[in-house]
């Protein structure tokens, strides 16, 4: 009795001395406990996504993927399944299982090893949502209180919630719906019940069990779900043989890319970072683009086959790399047997040098649709390749190699080769393109950059962009980044400013032989036309139509460096570096691409500036919009408004007074800094570059509504192409990063144009009428040679548009325009 006795003194004061410690542990840490109430505000983390304006997906930026579900969204056979294997108590007890951790500490005792675990779901939020992953006492005894805590202050739905959407599960996906999209490319409640499971079985080893990583154990894992859900009653036996027998068919759901436009992604992406930091990587922020789907689609094509083809013309460099060949197979002791004269030509490749191969495969990245591949045989009718894919592909040598012609230098190339081995070897890594008949053709990757971006004139939305051959070969965007010379594609703006202080289209200016200081260096500077030649007095229209560099410099020169400066600063550019000299004339000041294009976007749109814009919308993580762009509009209409409808002039228009509908909403109105006289002058200038200039390729678009102007600088180095009509302007840039020349036989019109040409034949729209002549503007019929005004239509003579003020001389008169006595001798 006596020991009895003791005995039960020793168990009271030793549970005494236990509820003593746990008492006092829990004083000891409650204090520091966080509120369970925060749950309620938790932020998922959830990675930006942008859209174009069509709502196709641009990119995703964020580490994890989250789609977040309410409880009423999540499937009942999910529920079963994963309370199955995580908490068949879960809807019964308050936030703990005693018996499981008794059976965890139990297993512990006895094995020494960590089993079943004992933690509930609600448990797991407390370390999911609030405690580290450290395998302490402390810390599974905050765990305890704070699923005590959690169960106070949640509703059991609500902690189904959190568990479901934080808990990670492999691949970067963050809950249950991000993984079904990650492993099945569906939602959640589309899945079947075996696909459930299976997801249900990935909490207890994410990163090893997931079917993908490891689809044998996570197999078993999920046929292990499902017998205890027909344990617990939740499956019939038919059900449980049914699942079972279904076979494993997760693949990799990634980023699913709808739209190949990296550089506008990025774009986004800084900008979104400016605006929230490193919020804007997880706080689920959704970005609509001013973007159309199918115009960049069009931009990429048109850039990529432009530059494949400038490329082309200028040979084949060789394969990127050589790998090393496999050694020829041993000389046949038949050479009278043609299969074993085949054999000896080919080569024996070695499963470890073979292997080398699919590694080095592995790691080329495809660009621009140009696929890596290793040539592994070569033979009189053609070469044999390992592709990147795995499986081998054929060359053939007529049709493709035979025509293959080595690089020399930008201005020269081989002949044409007289074998295979002058173009290929064995291991010779190239690249290759399909030929879109189940053929393939040799390839490479062009030196060569290029650029393009589209705005709408009329609010400067960007609805195209692509800013290099491919982002994955650089990130460099070179129509934000890339300040390079416009060439003859600023010219538009020089004549802009002359007819403003006074010059027309139709006056005379001599194209001639001119020798100046260059004020950059002690040399003398004998400028050029393109072609070389000289051709006299010379209208100021066919001067721009035709490029005349001779012409531009002299008028530079009579309007003045620096009134020029000033017009320039006058509509938008920035003149803050440039180096004022004569120079200018012939556009030696370096723009972005972005620069270029927002100064055509004044000449389509009437002489207002606009600002490109590429964000429409931001949308919070619920769907709320947390921003709308409010671009500054090319209204044209704005100052005919106010006069019809007797609109007081100091009170902004609303939209409903230009669209006729209901709206409290007032236009944001963008300065006109052109007068819109001289716009349509100028665009009536360019329409002839194209009709009849140097942009005369366009007449295949057979398109009357459409203007522009080629640029080339001095190498050349720079290939430029700007054009537009009134609701879509477009620049064209190619070049190298480097400055390299591109060749004496390119220019704008070989090299830019055409990727302009592609483009806009998919994107221009229907034929636009031709926009109303401004109040004004004056036309009147002249002689073609002279300028000069005359009556009737006698043979020679042309209509040409003049302002009002500025009207040419009449033969009969002699001459006495007050404006063009004053011009006379100028030129």
């Amino acid at each position: 009795m006596r020991v009895i006795r003791k005995l039960l003194l020793f168990f009271v004061l030793m549970a005494g001395a236990s509820l003593w410690g746990l008492a006092g542990l829990y004083l000891y840490l409650s204090p520091n406990l966080p509120e369970a109430d925060t749950l309620r505000e938790v932020k998922l983390q959830t990675p930006m996504r942008v859209f174009s304006q069509d709502g196709l997906l641009i990119g995703q930026f964020g580490e994890q993927k989250r789609s977040p579900l309410r409880f009423d969204q999540i499937p009942q056979g999910f529920i079963d399944a994963l309370l199955s294997a995580e908490d068949d108590q879960f809807f019964k007890h308050s936030g703990i299982d005693p018996g499981g951790l008794l059976r965890a500490v139990s297993e512990l005792v006895l094995t020494g090893e960590k089993g079943s675990g004992g933690s509930t779901l609600t448990m797991q939020v407390a370390r999911n949502y609030f405690l580290s992953l450290e395998r302490t006492f402390l810390r599974k005894f905050n765990e305890i209180l704070l699923a005590l805590e959690i169960e106070r202050a949640l509703t059991k739905e609500e902690i189904f919630e959190l568990y479901v959407n934080r808990v990670f599960l492999g691949h970067r996906a963050y809950g249950f719906e991000a993984a079904a999209q990650t492993y099945y490319g569906r939602s959640l409640w589309e899945l079947s019940l075996a696909q459930q499971a299976m997801l249900a079985g990935i909490p207890k080893a994410p990163s090893r069990n997931n079917p993908l990583s490891n689809p044998e154990k996570g197999k078993a894992r999920r046929d292990w779900i499902l017998g205890r859900m027909a344990r617990l009653g939740k499956l019939d036996e038919t059900q449980l043989a049914e699942a079972r027998a279904e076979p494993v068919t997760a693949e990799y759901h990634g980023l699913q890319v709808q739209v190949d436009a990296d550089y506008v992604a990025e774009m986004v992406r800084q900008e979104m970072v400016d605006r929230f930091g490193q919020g804007a990587y997880n706080d689920g922020y959704v970005v609509h683009t001013t973007v159309d789907s199918t115009l960049q689609l069009a931009a990429r094509d048109a850039l990529l086959g432009g530059l494949r083809t400038y490329d082309a013309r200028h040979g084949w460099r060789g394969p990127e790399r050589r790998l090393p060949p496999p050694l020829p197979l041993p000389t046949p002791i038949d050479e009278s047997n043609s299969e074993i004269q085949e054999a000896q030509e080919a080569v024996a490749i070695p499963e470890e040098l073979f292997d080398q191969w699919q590694d080095a495969l592995r790691n080329m990245p495809v660009i621009a649709d140009l696929d890596p591949a290793i040539v592994t045989r070569i033979s009189e009718q053609g070469a044999e390749l390992l592709h990147k894919n795995g499986s081998m592909i054929t060359l053939a040598w007529e049709g493709d190699l035979e025509q293959v012609r080595r690089y020399l230098s930008e201005n020269s190339r081989t002949a044409r080769p007289e074998t295979i081995a002058d173009v290929l070897a064995v291991g010779d890594l190239v690249r290759v393109t399909s030929a879109g008949d189940g053929s393939w053709k040799l390839a490479q990757v062009p030196r060569a950059q290029a650029a393009l971006v589209a705005l709408d004139p009329s609010d400067g939305a960007i609805r195209s962009l692509v800013g290099g051959m491919g982002f994955e070969l650089s990130k460099f965007n070179r129509v934000t980044q890339a300040k390079r010379q416009p060439g003859s594609n600023f010219k538009p703006f020089l004549y802009a400013a002359a007819l403003e202080s006074g010059v027309t289209a139709a006056t005379l200016i001599n194209d001639a032989p001119i020798v100046l200081d260059n004020l950059a260096s002690d040399e003398i500077w004998r400028p050029e036309n393109d072609s070389g030649k000289f051709y006299g007095p010379t209208r100021l229209r066919n001067a721009l139509t035709f490029s005349r560099n001779l012409v531009s410099i002299r008028v530079l020169q009579r309007l003045g460096v620096d009134r020029f400066t000033d017009y320039l600063d006058q509509i938008g550019f920035d003149t803050s570096n440039m180096a004022r000299n004569l120079t200018l004339a012939l556009g030696t000041h370096a723009y972005t691409p972005m620069d270029i294009v927002s100064g055509y976007a004044m000449l389509a749109n009437g002489g207002y500036r606009v600002e490109p814009y590429l964000i429409n919308r931001i949308e919070d993580a619920r769907g709320d919009i947390i921003w709308q762009s409010r671009p500054a509009l090319a209204c044209q209409d704005c100052d005919r408004l106010r006069e019809v409808d007797s609109i007081d002039a100091d009170q902004p228009l609303r939209m409903e007074d230009i669209l006729n509908e209901t709206s409290t909403e007032t236009v944001n109105e963008a300065p006109q800094v052109m007068d819109p006289r001289i716009t349509y002058i100028v665009t009536s200038m360019l329409q002839d570059a194209i009709q009849r200039g140097t942009g005369r390729r366009a007449r295949v678009l057979e398109r009357q509504d459409i203007a522009g102007k080629t640029g080339t600088t001095n190498g050349p180095r720079d290939a430029w192409f700007s054009g537009y009509n009134r609701n879509l302007v477009t620049t064209t840039w190619v070049g190298f990063d480097d400055y390299s020349l591109l060749g004496k036989r390119e220019f704008g019109g070989t090299a830019a144009l055409p990727i302009w040409i592609d483009f806009m034949r998919e994107a221009a729209g229907p034929t636009l009428t031709p926009a109303p002549m401004p109040s004004g503007v004056t036309r009147l019929r002249i002689d073609a040679k002279t300028g000069e005004r005359v009556t009737g239509s006698p043979k020679g003579s042309m209509l040409e548009y003049f302002l009002e003020e500025h009207l040419p001389p009449s033969a009969a008169d002699g001459g006495s325009s007050i404006a063009t006595d004053e011009l006379k001798g100028l030129f």
